[in-house]
């Protein structure tokens, strides 16, 4: 990667190029998953996290539910996600309305998020497993992925979830040590990497995959030192894609990488030893996650 342009975290940021232009949401697939969703007030982070892909994923009726409610603990700066205390406590029925949407959009490979829930005890750990188990009882032979956040380091939480057996295991480091304080606020990457570390050692069938987003100031050497970190710890697929700034309220795009510099990134993650690393301006944490896992052997 060495011949590439190096980043300078300074430079003003350049019109969005053509190769980030998205198609605005539309067609039945479209409008029928959106009824569906507002039917079992169920959120997604395809539409609260704004992600430019929703088009194309609800238009092959795809979509990541986010649980645990949709106002998250922490006030990470790259993030649109609504921010402060949420309303009331858990929602105990909120698996079995997964399940069922799942059902309705007839999804065999099902991604499961959630927004931070520091004011739970377990992160939120219980609802993750209970939503695993409802959605194998209601579809069988469905393959799960949930991406977790880091239940500030319990080893508990983190073995509530593998306990309940998903199929990937996703929690996304986001960006290089340097810009934590900045960008993922009330977060540690070293806790971040012990969490994909921890995750190995308990279960070593259940693979693990990380997302990194680029564009927000850091250099390639620091870019190196995720993908090195990330197969340090066993991760065996890495997301890697273009940050975007979803609003004014969040950190500016410090710059706009080319197509050619995600394949570099792309080639130097699989050098490293990750398994399967999809690289591109567009590609997201659960971007085409059927086709990455389905590319593993186990």
């Amino acid at each position: 990667m060495t011949d590439l342009i190096q980043i300078s975290p300074s430079a003003p940021a350049a019109r969005r190029p053509d190769w980030l232009k998205v198609r605005i949401p539309s067609g039945e697939n479209y409008f029928e998953l959106k009824q569906i969703l507002r039917e079992l007030e169920l959120h997604t982070v395809c539409e609260s996290a704004h992600c430019p892909n929703v088009a194309e994923c609800w238009s092959q009726r795809t979509a990541t539910f986010m649980i645990l409610g949709e106002q998250c603990t922490r006030r990470c700066g790259f993030c649109a996600v609504p921010k402060g205390a949420p309303h009331g406590g858990v929602d105990l029925g909120e698996p079995a309305r997964v399940a069922s949407a799942a059902a309705a959009i007839r999804l065999r490979y099902i991604v499961v998020t959630s927004v931070d829930r520091d004011d739970l005890q377990d992160g939120g750990a219980a609802i993750f497993a209970g939503t695993i188990r409802a959605l194998r009882e209601r579809i069988e032979g469905c393959k799960i992925e949930v991406l977790i956040p880091d239940f500030r380091g319990s080893d508990k939480a983190l073995r509530t979830v593998i306990g309940a057996r998903p199929d990937v295991l996703n929690h996304n480091i986001e960006t290089v040590q340097r810009l934590y304080p900045a960008a993922r606020r009330g977060s540690r990457y070293e806790r971040s990497l012990d969490l994909l570390r921890r995750s190995r050692e308990l279960d070593s069938s259940i693979p693990t995959k990380s997302g990194l987003m680029v564009g927000l100031g850091e250099t390639w050497e620091e870019l190196r030192a995720v993908l090195s970190d990330l197969a340090r710890v066993g991760v065996e697929m890495v997301t890697i894609g273009q940050y975007l700034r979803p609003s004014r309220e969040q950190l500016p795009v410090a710059r706009f990488y080319a197509p050619e510099e995600f394949a570099a990134l792309r080639q130097e993650g699989l050098r490293l030893g990750i398994a399967r690393v999809e690289s591109g301006p567009l590609v997201r944490s659960s971007y085409h996650a059927q086709e990455q896992t389905s590319s593993l052997r186990h």
